[in-house]
This record gives structure tokens, C-alpha cells and sequence, in this order.
């Protein structure tokens, strides 16, 4: 059993343990594959030899001893191999930056309470963990183009040129024109009060000039609500 304490690896770090025997007066020995300097313990005879005092190992390849071996001196070299990125753990209790790219194979968790952000708010509310944009109704879309992403709202109030936008041929400048499609189905029930459509004397507006209800589809408009068809898109109500 070797005398002295060893070298202390956490659960990232390899070692690796050379073993030689040395000829009559040796004194430098040569560590094959090499060690990283202050990263290697060298026991002579089962007893570690102290850096410097009994051993000097400064160039990542030979260590020399102060006092010259004898024959069958067994020498081991206990390395620090490597350091495995993949298993460590980062603790600290402070703040931490990665400088570079971050790509995550598995789940990305916030501890502490902690919210996940993607940086976009809607309605003072930031958008994090479990929660998704989306978009709702026909023509309501969002698009990435390069660094920016494009919104494109369809409907709307009126007197703000509410529509669908004709684009150019690049796809991306919008014309002058925009559509409203002439019909439109509601497909499922909707109960248009003071808790879905504003406050009770709000008006309801559809720029569509058709409105059809599906079979068994009700749509009921609350007290003091105004249901106005504005294909006009006129606005002054």
C-alpha cells in the first residue's frame, strides 16, 4: 500500500497509473503519453516523493528524481488524465457565462421558481415556461424573416385598413391592397358578453360581409352589445 495521500480526482476527472522499474542510478524516467505539469504524483517504493524536494517534473514528459533510484526501484506515476465537460456540474452558487454557443440534448429546466423567458411579452405579460403564441383566426400569422419576425393581423376595428395584405412579388413589401375574403363560417358556439367582447355597451364587428353559422352552432350576443357588419371599414360607429 502506497504511503501518502493520493491525488483526489472528482467524478469529471480520469487518472491513470504508470508503472516502471528503474535500472541502477537512474534518475530521469520518461512518462509514456505524457502528464500535465503540477497534475502528477510519483510514489517511490509504495512512499510519495515530494515536488521538488524529491522529484521535478516541469516539462510534461520526463521526471527527474534528486536522488538516484537503485535497481528495481518501483516508481508509479499517478496522472490526472482528463477532464470530462460532458459529466461536470456547474454549482456555484453566483452567476455563471458561457461565452459561445449553448446546445442542450435533453430538457432545459429553471430551478428555484424560476420562469424560463424567450424574451417576448404580450400585454405586460412575459411569455416563459408553458406557454405557446397563437395565432387565431384565418390570416393571422407570424413569419421569420433574417432577425426579424414578421406579424401579419387579419380583421380587426375598423378605420385602420384591416384586411389581409397584398404583398409584392418579393413576398415581403406590402401593396396598397389588401383582401377580405366575402364569407366567412363560424363553426363552433360563441357567447359574446361582457367577458369575451369588452364591456357590455361595447360594438361586436365583423368586416366580412357574409357571416354564415354552421348547423347547431349558436352565437349569442350579451345585453348591450351591437353586432355591425362594417365591410366599409368606415370605423365611425
Amino acid at each position: 500500500m502506497a504511503i501518502g495521500r493520493p491525488i483526489q480526482n472528482t467524478g469529471n476527472v480520469a487518472s491513470k497509473v504508470i508503472r516502471v522499474l528503474a535500472t541502477e542510478g537512474q534518475t530521469v524516467f520518461t512518462v509514456n503519453g505524457g502528464y500535465r505539469i503540477n497534475q502528477i504524483g510519483v510514489f517511490r517504493n509504495g512512499v510519495r516523493l515530494s515536488n521538488n524536494s524529491d522529484f521535478q517534473a516541469l516539462d510534461g514528459v520526463t521526471v527527474t528524481l534528486i536522488n538516484a533510484a537503485v535497481l528495481n526501484d518501483e516508481l508509479l506515476f499517478q496522472i490526472q488524465d482528463d477532464f470530462r465537460v460532458a459529466d461536470a456540474i456547474v454549482g456555484a452558487a453566483s452567476s455563471q457565462v458561457i461565452n459561445g454557443d449553448l446546445t442542450v440534448t435533453g430538457n432545459l429546466n429553471a430551478g428555484g421558481g424560476s420562469a424560463l423567458t424567450v424574451g417576448i411579452q404580450s400585454g405586460g405579460e412575459t411569455v416563459g415556461l408553458a406557454k405557446t403564441l397563437n395565432f387565431i383566426g384565418v390570416g393571422n400569422t407570424f413569419k421569420d424573416n433574417g432577425d426579424t419576425i414578421e406579424i401579419s393581423i387579419a380583421g380587426g376595428g375598423g378605420g385602420a385598413g384591416v384586411g389581409t395584405a397584398i404583398k409584392y412579388s418579393d413576398d415581403l413589401t406590402n401593396s396598397p391592397f389588401s383582401y377580405i375574403d366575402a364569407y366567412a363560417t363560424v363553426t363552433e358556439n360563441m357567447n359574446l358578453d361582457s367577458e369575451t367582447a369588452g364591456v357590455s355597451s361595447s360594438y361586436v364587428v365583423s368586416v366580412v360581409p357574409n357571416i354564415e353559422v354552421g348547423a347547431g352552432v349558436a352565437v349569442t350576443v350579451g345585453t348591450g352589445k351591437t353586432m355591425i357588419i362594417d365591410v366599409l371599414q368606415i370605423g365611425d360607429l
